[in-house]
């Protein structure tokens, strides 16, 4: 087994004030969204890293008592409740490797401990669950493919769904009788289709496929009894848009809702409107769209971009917003316009940040939008730091990760590349059948306009990312030798075709579906989208930072990355594997990664 360098973790990055800022910015306490359950509104569950991991926590509103529920060494973040709120349910993972089952403990603890909330269901990764009062939907993604398993009252779960390719629990209806399903039997993960059947015997009552390059996701139905309605996102025109659909009566609505950008949305409590998550340019807001009128109205919320948001039973909407330059706060909106702070972890808030600027680049495929924070008096510096997905979007919200690169002197350029969401159907599928070099060549176009512009040195560019950024980061530095002056890639694919062998199979369904067709099937393409490809093109140094748990970019293939620039005997390179999945939950080791990353990159650069 080769032994490769280990990347230095500093004691510390700056003098005493910036030491102090930065850390602060990930050691204070932050929370998720309280979600409380259905029928027992005062009880809540939240994430929170107050305990310097992030664990589940339970609020009782009622008497405003919080209670630490989980204590794992790798963290905890996936929670919910039964509409009743008489228990918790976490998802029970091994060391962050995502493969395990969910188990339920009492909401008031009696000294119980947690065990399987559905006996019978197999382990597997996570495909939906929905608690209702007396049935539960739960799917499992195993490499036999997916099951959904329904059970009611105290009856042994059994299987109502299963096929080979991926699919994954949509949503109970009020009544119980009816289940959603969001599948992909026509072989296209990225896009799937819907299948709704009655729940007493798995019985289709109906279908919705849009064809080829059209997916259709499932919301949630109306929290009426009786009320067959399922609200679905849907991609006819070029972008994620809302329709209803009477699955019994069979007829389609869709909304047409005078807004740019991308649309999500939910049921208020009564059914009677929703409420609507609106992105445009990195920017989340939210408005109320009344069904019966047809009427769209922008709520006053905070300013900054949204986050999660719902509708609680007194019409009060609870959400989370923050900025580039301010943390993220709990908010409430009440029904007579005021909006206030509804909770807060304990401790000193986050110290903030600078903000962030938009540019727009032309580039080989369409305009490009960019996020640029600048840190004062720069010496032209600057780390093009990419988001994961690649469906995702960097967005003017706080991160202290950016906070950190800034208050180390770089420019932070944060690309939403070909494959980012929020920017149309057409955009975030341009990576079909050439993923990797397609995003690159995005990065270099505005890397080149940044340069024009003079917001940095072209000398001074460091590319990094995680997931699929750290993809991308390695990638960019054997496809673009010359314009990288290191590289910086957290848990990425390395090897792709020895990352497909061992990904989950969730992850090889959207492979397939992306590249079109398995490395069996399209070798060439994987090939041409593989970093091990152009390792021997390498001429920078180069960081890898390995989550020994990775279920989705395994470390083998990542091994077989650094074992050939070990081979090279001419490339500078280090590495930090750590202990966890896919990134980690805990704040230490966090700031030790960041710490690492920026302490590379400062070497890097002389």
């Amino acid at each position: 087994m080769t032994t490769h360098p280990a990347a230095p973790v500093p004691d510390r990055l700056f003098d005493d004030e910036r030491e102090q800022r930065w850390r602060a910015r990930f050691t204070a306490p932050r929370m998720s969204r309280p979600a409380w359950a259905r029928d027992a509104p005062d009880r809540c569950v939240y994430s929170s890293n107050a305990s310097g991991t992030t664990e589940i926590y339970t609020w009782d509103r009622a008497t405003d008592v919080h209670r630490r529920v989980t204590d794992r060494r790798s963290g905890t973040h996936s929670a919910t409740l039964p509409p009743d709120g008489a228990e918790v349910w976490w998802f029970a993972d091994a060391d962050g490797d995502e493969f395990g089952h969910w188990v339920a403990e009492p909401f008031a603890p009696d000294g119980s401990a947690a065990a399987p909330a559905v006996p019978g269901v197999e382990d597997g990764y996570p495909a939906g669950l929905d608690i209702g009062r007396r049935v539960t939907a739960v799917g499992t993604s195993t490499d036999d493919g997916t099951r959904i398993w329904l059970r009611r009252g105290d009856e042994p779960a059994t299987v109502v769904y299963e096929n080979a390719e991926d699919a994954g629990v949509g949503a109970l209806s009020e009544d119980e009788t009816l289940l959603a399903i969001s599948h992909s039997e026509h072989g296209d993960s990225r896009h799937p289709s819907l299948r709704v059947v009655r729940v007493d015997d798995g019985g289709t009552v109906a279908e919705l496929h849009d064809g080829p390059g059209r997916g259709l996701s499932p919301i949630s139905f109306a929290p009426v009894v009786g009320d067959p309605r399922l609200l679905v996102l849907h991609e006819r025109h070029g972008r994620e848009e809302l329709l209803v659909w009477d699955v019994v009566a069979g007829t389609e609505t869709e909304l047409a809702l005078d807004l740019p950008g991308e649309l999500s949305a939910d049921f208020t409590p009564d059914a009677r409107a929703l409420l609507v998550w609106h992105t445009h340019a990195a920017r989340t807001r939210l408005h109320r769209y009344d069904l019966d009128a047809g009427v769209l109205t922008e709520l006053p919320v905070a300013p900054g971009c949204v986050g999660s948001a719902d509708v609680r039973p007194d019409g009060t909407v609870e959400y989370t917003c923050s900025s580039a330059a301010e943390p993220s706060t709990v908010r409430a909106l009440h029904p007579d316009g005021t909006d206030r702070v509804l909770v807060t972890p304990p401790g000193e808030r986050a110290p903030g940040s600078v903000p962030v600027t938009d540019l727009w680049v032309d580039g080989p495929g369409g305009r490009i939008h960019a996020l640029v924070a600048s840190p004062a008096g720069g010496d032209g510096r600057a780390v093009f730091s990419l988001h994961g997905g690649p469906h995702a979007a960097d967005e003017d919200r706080f991160t202290a990760v950016r906070a950190a690169w800034v208050d180390a002197g770089f420019v932070v350029v944060e690309v939403n590349y070909r494959g980012s969401t929020g920017y149309g159907s057409a955009w975030r599928d341009a990576i079909e059948g050439r993923p990797g070099t397609t995003e690159l060549e995005d990065v270099a176009a505005v890397l080149d306009a940044c340069v024009a512009q003079g917001l940095v040195d072209a000398s001074k560019c460091v590319i990094e990312g995680w997931s699929w950024g750290g993809y991308l980061a390695l990638l960019g530095v054997g496809t673009q030798p010359q314009r990288w002056a290191a590289g910086l890639a957290g848990v990425p694919v390395a090897d792709y075709v020895a990352a497909y062998a061992d990904e989950m199979e969730q992850l090889r369904a959207f492979d397939r579906a992306l590249f079109g067709g398995s490395p069996e099937e399209v070798p060439e393409r994987y090939r041409t989208a593989s970093p091990l490809t152009y390792v021997d093109e390498v001429r920078v140094p180069v960081l890898v930072l390995a989550g020994e748990n990775d279920p989705r970019c395994p470390i083998r293939q990542i091994d077989n990355y650094l074992d050939a620039l070990a081979g090279r005997g001419d490339a500078p390179y280090e590495v930090a594997r750590f202990d966890a999945g896919h990134g980690s939950l805990v704040v230490e080791q966090t700031l030790q990664h960041i710490a690492t990353e920026i302490d590379f990159a400062r070497r890097a650069l002389g």
